[in-house]
């Protein structure tokens, strides 16, 4: 008896904290949207919502940001629309990225967009604006991938790393062990001249991929938290105990790491990147880089 009393007290404090850890972060995004109404004003188009995923047996909305545990959580996803017993989602051995196995909430009707947007559990994970950046750096710039490399590579070596002539050929590039630096990358990212083609969704600013200010979410995860965060997700939908969540190395980025990577940067640089992902920081409660950005 006192076994099952003091299990079931924990479990209570734990809701407790999770609902009141939720509401702190709803609030902060309230609290930054209200207080940037003209720049956030206009709707999204619903062709931009194409990073939102649905699955109509749960009523469930899923948002995935690149860079933040989505090949996980895709698979619980594709998992649940499987049906209990559900399996293990660390088993899949589907593409998780393939649209086949996924329902994109842009490709129902408008009026089945709206409703659902109204009336189903919506979630996003989100992660340290600066943490996201070199991850996705290091995942699709430094290593070399033809697509990355074909995409934006060539034109940053062309632009700002000192190879007017980089191979138009990958294999030719790899074999001449090309890189592109992480300082080329961020002046890639910043240069007025490339605006509107440097975006790509492993970093473009979080709240470009999921409307935050427009899209009133229920649950929001951090990566940093992840594996509390997907059980807590899992309890506030009823299924901690028929899913398994597909458990994460928990890899954090000190801040002496952190000042590493963007100490190569002039200060002036690192203060307009800071501007970039700003609304990143403040809506998602991310401390601000004070040590990076004061002289």
């Amino acid at each position: 008896m006192l076994i099952s009393y003091v299990t079931d007290m924990s479990v209570m404090v734990k809701a407790r904290r999770m609902r009141q850890r939720q509401e702190e972060r709803r609030q902060q995004i309230n609290k930054t949207c209200n207080s940037n109404k003209q720049r956030f004003f206009e709707e999204p188009n619903p062709d931009l919502l194409n990073h939102l995923l649905v699955d109509d047996a749960h009523c469930l909305i899923y948002c995935y940001v690149p860079k933040v545990a989505c090949s996980n959580l895709k698979k619980i996803m594709v998992t649940l629309k499987t049906g209990p017993p559900y399996g293990d989602p660390s088993l899949l051995t589907t593409t998780v990225h393939d649209s086949e196995n996924l329902t994109f909430l842009k490709d129902l009707p408008k009026h089945e967009i709206t409703a659902k947007l109204k009336h189903y559990t919506k979630f996003l994970f989100v992660r340290d604006p600066f943490v996201r950046l070199i991850s996705a750096y290091r995942n699709k710039i430094e290593v070399p991938q033809r697509y990355f490399y074909e995409r934006y590579s060539r034109n940053i070596l062309r632009l700002y790393g000192n190879q007017p002539n980089p191979p138009a050929d990958f294999n030719l590039a790899r074999a001449s062990k090309l890189k592109v630096s992480f300082d080329n990358f961020i002046q890639y990212l910043l240069d007025p001249q490339t605006k509107g083609k440097s975006d790509d969704e492993h970093w473009k600013q979080m709240n470009k991929v999921c409307f935050p200010c427009h899209i009133q979410y229920d649950f929001i995860g951090h990566q940093e938290d992840m594996n509390e965060d997907s059980e807590d997700l899992l309890e506030m939908l009823k299924l901690r105990n028929e899913i398994r969540v597909p458990q994460s190395p928990v890899i954090r980025t000190s801040y002496e790491s952190l000042v590493q990577w963007y100490t190569t940067l002039p200060l002036n640089t690192r203060r307009k990147l800071y501007n970039r992902y700003e609304m990143d920081f403040e809506l998602f409660g991310y401390s601000r880089p004070d040590g990076l950005l004061e002289s």
